[in-house]
């Protein structure tokens, strides 16, 4: 979700109007031959592409949640290339027009897409597939872990319950 989408599949808002400031969520273009599967992830000359710092990959094992953690600096930009993960986003940042949004992403082979995360945003993700999940994070700065704040999954600062909604 950016200005030039109104919707992208596997993304709810869950608190506010819409897309957390800065907050971008991109498909990504998979090309599957019988070799197998090019994922795309990011290139520099992408619109939203804004520096390279490092990358890395994390995995997520099922019903695992890693959150909630905020950087100062650091733009995140998560793909999940194997299995799938739900990726929550809570924005807290006092000077924001969308203080107080929540948003929830699930993204994976069903929903392959790049989140772009911009630094101050509180961020979380559970697992959801068996055995895990593989995400690729594209972050703009090297990670610095005296530039992050980290929070229990379960505090209450933040309006979410990490279990499964039954809609």
């Amino acid at each position: 979700m950016n200005a030039a989408s109104d919707h992208v599949d596997g993304v709810k808002i869950l608190r506010g109007s819409h897309m957390i400031e800065g907050v971008q969520v991109v498909p990504l273009r998979r090309i599957p031959d019988e070799r197998g599967t090019i994922y795309h992830m990011m290139k520099c000359t992408d619109a939203h592409f804004s520096a390279f710092g490092e990358i890395y990959f994390s995995t997520l094992y099922r019903g695992v949640v890693k959150g909630w953690h905020k950087h100062g600096d650091m733009t995140l930009n998560y793909a999940c290339i194997s299995g799938s993960v739900k990726v929550v986003l809570y924005d807290d940042r006092e000077q924001s027009p969308t203080n107080g949004g929540l948003v929830e992403a699930f993204i994976g082979p069903d929903a392959y897409s790049l989140i772009v995360i911009p630094p101050g945003v509180w961020k979380g993700m559970k697992g959801m597939t068996d055995p895990l999940a593989i995400v690729a994070n594209c972050a703009t700065h090297p990670h610095d872990p005296t530039r992050s704040v980290r929070m229990d999954p379960h505090d209450s600062h933040i309006p979410y319950a990490w279990e499964i909604q039954h809609e």
